[in-house]
């Protein structure tokens, strides 16, 4: 306490000297030229008293440096009570009266526009420290020049953290001073929610009382979020810690991640400070690491100062308020001056005569040093916001920099060329958390003091399978099935504790939704499918199943005497007639040209009917011998035959066996077109959306659609007829055809979602298909060969048949034809004489070995 007292005698005296030269100095009528630059704050609040003092150190500190005992500036600080429009008051009266260079000060943003507006009447800048003047502010007052850093930067590094960890709710603490809501509020929600994570409650915090500072974070604690996002001044983050370690708040499963303005000054914290701080995250300025002996010394004087000023407040550390203050006022003083640095502001000791406003706030924006506060370099109006950010942790008796976060590029463990980034902290390596535990915390845990969700389900389900309300005592219903698996398993997998009861709704599924709108429940799980009406009453997550609705039918097998026909399904009728006569026609043209010659034709008139027949239709399953036909024309006849009997044999067999394979159902119905035209009935959940469907969307009679309420009907009522087809949501017919495999079949889709519900998709879509829509005959005779598969063999062999019958019968009735009908007719004659064959077959030649046929022929029959 003593080096304190020494340290306020020594400033105080150096003060009361430069005060008391200056009187002397004007006593004396030397007229060296005075620069005033005037200061709009708030005494009332800490943050004004703060960055009245920092002020006034400046001007001492710049007298200090360029060694004068003259002031060649003076600073006028005034009190605007939070009131704008004392305070544009309180600036005419200082550029009028006191004739300021520079109007510093003014950290709320009403209070720096309107005076901001005086600032351009008469050209005077004003620099404001309020941090949420917006960035198109200079373009509409050019005199007006920002001092408060963005902290758009800052937050999207603070969000990386918190998406590095997967944490998907944190809470912020802040100082309940205007300029810090306005200054991170928007940019810290817009970068979390960039990174899908959201601000699950805000704590404002002030540094007196103590007690109020306990009592909160006692509420805090009760509370489930455990990831802390901490942005305050330093000097009551000190108080912060402090209780959170007495309330064991520093342990496993917390996180803490401090901003800025606090982790510029961990340096400055005492060893108590630090103990309780251990494990925090801080993001730190760039540029800190280069002003901590500065800030050090600059510190010590502050809080000298501040409590010789202020004896009944507690102890006060500078905050960023106080070193923008600083270094505001600075920049004036260089700007006045003409310099760059404040280095050079002991050289050239001249007095400067007067720069009009214009230049002088050229001066400003052109202003480039490290200051307290960071380095000093404006663009657009506006104060250049870091870029680059430290990532420390506390650790120890200090902190340990971890690495670096880069915007647009992430995290890195340097900052030299080809350093490589990553989007994931994890790059950086080990983080000590608090607890000194190396385990990354979950950043949730169970809440004491939370409200349980309702969650309302379908209590009258048609598929149990999918929710199954059961109750084991009355009032207390036990509910399972694989929607509730399914919502079971994504609670688990969330990042915080959900604590929730289920309650069944006996109602329909639509009445379910709109309760969530009447806050009867907080949400519905269960198999509730998503369509556009019910997007009026809530939100709905993303389908966990195929969506969609189907139409199911059931294929009767068919019956005994049905399947006694079948193997006459290959060819049509018409097929069948056309392969007899074909085949009687090609029979009885062998038979005729080989009836004299071929004695297996011989015989009565009703053998040989017998033998046309039996040729005619063997011939399609056996091979017909070529050496049993004596005239070449009946064999080219019987060849071509042949092959056209193989031909239909094949085609024969290889349709039978389809038949006989697939056909054994008849064909269901699988179009609503069919369906609606014939009238037939239709079966649906009568407790879902699909009954409004069919009558709204597919245009279905009312009278014709069945509703149906329990899963076992459906099956029955396929094969019992009672209906012709089932509609129902794609999950539904999954599990239907699990349990009835056999002879159901699934028909057309429809999706229901958006548009689909009120119909206008689908008239669309059936508009244009309507317009481009072939015409489709009626295939009648279900997949049978018709005569059209087989004109063209029948044709040939028809043909052949013909050839060979009038090659055979002509030149016998035309003997003057020598060329080719004799060399035909001695072809299909025999060399040898036969005397017993009548008429033109009998033969001048004698055959010995014929007689003694004939003879042994008699001779057998009179045995």
């Amino acid at each position: 306490m003593l080096g304190f007292r020494v340290h306020d005698r020594v400033f105080s005296c150096v003060f009361i000297y430069l005060l008391v030269s200056s009187f002397c100095n004007a006593a004396s009528g030397n007229h060296a030229k005075l620069h005033a630059v005037g200061g709009i704050v708030d005494y009332s609040s800490v943050t004004g008293k703060q960055q009245k003092i920092a002020m006034e150190m400046a001007i001492v500190d710049y007298h200090a440096q360029v060694r004068q005992l003259h002031p060649r500036v003076v600073l006028h600080v005034m009190d605007s009570r939070k009131d704008p429009l004392r305070a544009a008051s309180l600036a005419k009266k200082l550029i009028k009266k006191e004739n300021v260079s520079v109007i510093i000060g003014l950290d709320r943003y009403d209070e720096a526009v309107i005076v901001a507006q005086l600032g351009n009447t008469s050209q005077v800048p004003v620099l404001s420290l309020a941090s949420d003047v917006p960035f198109s502010a200079p373009s509409l007052w050019p005199f007006l020049v920002n001092m408060a850093r963005s902290q758009r930067a800052q937050m999207k590094a603070v969000a990386a953290i918190v998406q590095s960890w997967q944490w998907r709710k944190v809470t912020v603490i802040y100082e309940d001073t205007p300029s810090s809501v306005n200054g991170i509020f928007p940019d810290l929600i817009e970068a979390l929610q960039e990174v899908n994570a959201d601000i699950d409650y805000y704590l404002p915090l002030q540094a007196f009382p103590l007690y109020s500072i306990q009592e909160k974070l006692r509420d805090l604690q009760r509370r489930q979020s455990r990831v802390f996002i901490v942005h305050t001044s330093s000097s009551l983050a000190i108080n912060i810690f402090l209780e959170a370690k007495r309330l064991k708040m520093m342990k496993k499963e917390f996180v803490w991640i401090t901003t800025d303005s606090i982790s510029n000054f961990i340096d400055s914290f005492n060893s108590s400070t630090i103990s309780a701080m251990q494990g925090v995250l801080g993001v730190k300025g760039f540029s800190a690491f280069y002003v901590q002996k500065r800030y050090k010394d600059f510190s010590m004087r502050f809080k000298a100062k501040f409590r010789s000023e202020h004896p009944t407040q507690k102890y006060m550390q500078p905050g960023t308020f106080a070193l923008n203050a600083y270094d505001a006022l600075y920049t004036a003083v260089l700007a006045i001056e003409g310099k760059q640095n404040p280095k050079s502001l002991a050289h050239n000791l001249i007095n400067h005569t007067s720069v009009d406003g214009e230049k002088l706030l050229a001066r400003i924006l052109q202003s480039k040093f490290m200051g307290l506060s960071g380095e000093v370099n404006f663009k657009g109006g506006t104060l250049a916001p870091s870029k680059i950010f430290q990532i420390v942790n506390v650790i120890g008796k200090s902190y340990l920099r971890l690495g670096y976060w880069s915007e647009g590029l992430g995290f890195s463990m340097n900052i030299n060329n080809g350093t490589k980034y990553s989007k994931s902290m994890k790059i950086l390596g080990q983080v000590n958390w608090p607890g000194r535990s190396s385990t990354t915390p979950k950043g949730w845990a169970i809440a004491t003091s939370s409200n349980r969700l309702r969650i309302g389900v379908p209590g009258r389900n048609t598929f149990k399978e999918f929710v199954n309300v059961t109750y084991a005592h009355p009032g207390k219903p036990i509910v399972g099935g694989w929607s509730i698996d399914v919502f079971k398993a994504v609670v688990q997998n969330l990042p915080y504790n959900l604590l929730y009861d289920f309650f069944p709704y006996n109602g329909t599924y639509d009445a379910l939704v709109q309760e969530i709108s009447l806050s009867t429940f907080d949400a519905v799980v269960g198999d509730t499918n998503i369509v556009a009406n019910r997007c009026a009453y809530a939100e709905f997550s993303q389908p966990y199943s195929d969506s969609g609705l189907q139409l199911l039918v059931y294929s009767k097998s068919k019956t005994s005497a049905a399947r006694a026909w079948l193997f006459m399904k290959p060819f049509t009728t018409c097929t069948w007639i056309s392969t007899a006569l074909v085949n009687l026609y090609s029979g009885f043209v062998v038979w005729f040209i080989e009836r004299q010659t071929n004695r297996d034709f011989e015989g009565s008139w009703f053998k040989q009917c017998g033998t046309i027949i039996w040729l005619a239709f063997t011939t399609l399953f056996t091979s017909l011998q070529g050496d049993k036909l004596h005239s070449n024309l009946s064999r080219m006849a019987a060849v071509i035959w042949l092959f056209v009997a193989l031909a239909i044999t094949s085609s024969y067999t290889a349709s039978l066996t389809s038949f006989l394979t697939y056909q054994n159902f008849d064909p269901p119905v699988t179009t609503v077109e069919t369906l609606i035209r014939t009238g037939a009935k239709v079966g649906c959940n009568g407790n879902s959306f699909v009954v409004k469907y069919l009558q709204h969307v597919l245009d279905f009679d009312p009278q014709n659609i069945v509703r149906i309420y329990k899963e076992d009907d459906y099956p029955e009522a396929l094969r019992s007829g009672q209906i012709a087809a089932a509609f129902l949501e794609v999950p539904y017919i999954k599990l239907l055809l699990a349990k009835n495999c056999k002879g159901f079949k699934t028909g057309e889709s429809y999706k229901v979602g958006g548009f689909g519900f009120s119909g206008t998709l689908r008239k669309l879509e059936k508009t244009m298909l309507d317009s481009n829509k072939c015409s489709e005959s009626d295939d009648k005779d279900d997949y049978s060969l018709g005569l059209d598969s087989f004109w063209g063999l029948f044709a040939i062999t028809g043909g052949a048949s013909t050839i060979a019958f009038l090659f055979y019968f002509f030149p016998c009735r035309i003997p003057k034809w020598s060329g080719f009908s004799s060399r035909v007719f001695s072809e299909t004659e025999p060399k040898h004489e036969t005397h017993n064959l009548p008429g033109r077959f009998a033969s001048s030649q004698h055959d010995p070995d014929q007689d003694e046929r004939v003879l042994f022929d008699a001779e057998m029959k009179n045995q």
